[in-house]
């Protein structure tokens, strides 16, 4: 199983995200170091464990107001093997084009897909090298119709993000995960949202999911470092 630490990047700033309220979202308080600065919480995560990748999510992308691309240049530089993949609320191959300069694994959201059209544009410029979320809130399905059913759209990498569980210490949303893993067991499924501790990885493994993101139970030291050696032994 993968364990793939998050950063949330919100005006030049790691926040805490919690339960998909961007309005309110808070400079994270981090348990493994004082700062909110983007580099000094990357340094404190991979001081934790040397992860191999890193997920990020550019809030002003994703919004419109801007985005991050300076910032990821820089942790790209100091950090050259470190695999970056990067919501950035991409809508449409033309946007992919500002990120041409950086070596990055992009996540698609589907809160920021508007139809068929658009990700089969997106998945032919990117080769299919991409990554697909499948975003849920309180509400249900954020995307298109049959983008989470039509599993010919996928591509071989899904993350389940289940926006109302992120940031909640409540557990991972294992109804909405089972579900999917019924009819979707040739893809690699990540589930991201609500994990607090070793056991909600184990149940999570058990279950035949890929693997997991982390936000709020590594900076918490909910899970610590001998823990997450385990997993990978």
């Amino acid at each position: 199983m993968q364990l793939i630490p998050v950063i949330d990047l919100l005006n030049g700033m790691v926040v805490h995200a919690k339960m998909g309220d961007r309005s309110n979202y808070q400079p994270i308080q981090s348990a493994l170091c004082k700062s909110s600065e983007p580099i000094d919480v990357i340094n404190a995560l991979l001081e934790l464990y040397p992860f191999e990748r890193i997920y990020i999510a550019d809030l002003d992308a994703i919004t419109g107001q801007g985005n991050h691309a300076a910032i990821i240049k820089y942790i790209q530089e100091q950090y050259p093997a470190l695999e970056i993949w990067l919501d950035a609320g991409i809508k449409n191959a033309n946007h992919l084009r500002l990120w041409n300069n950086l070596k990055l694994t992009h996540v698609i959201g589907s809160e920021s897909i508007t139809s068929t059209h658009d990700l089969g544009e997106i998945s032919a410029y990117l080769n299919k090298n991409f990554i697909l979320s499948l975003d849920s809130n309180q509400s249900g399905f954020l995307g298109f119709a049959d983008l989470h059913t039509n599993t010919d759209l996928w591509p071989e990498n899904v993350i389940l993000m289940s926006l109302a569980q992120v940031g909640a210490n409540q557990g991972a949303n294992l109804e909405l995960l089972e579900k999917f893993k019924r009819y979707s067991k040739e893809f690699n499924l990540y589930a991201a949202g609500g994990v607090r501790n070793i056991d909600d990885i184990s149940t999570l493994k058990q279950l035949g999911i890929y693997g997991v993101l982390l936000a709020s139970a590594l900076h918490s030291k909910q899970i610590s470092a001998d823990k997450i050696k385990n997993v990978y032994q």
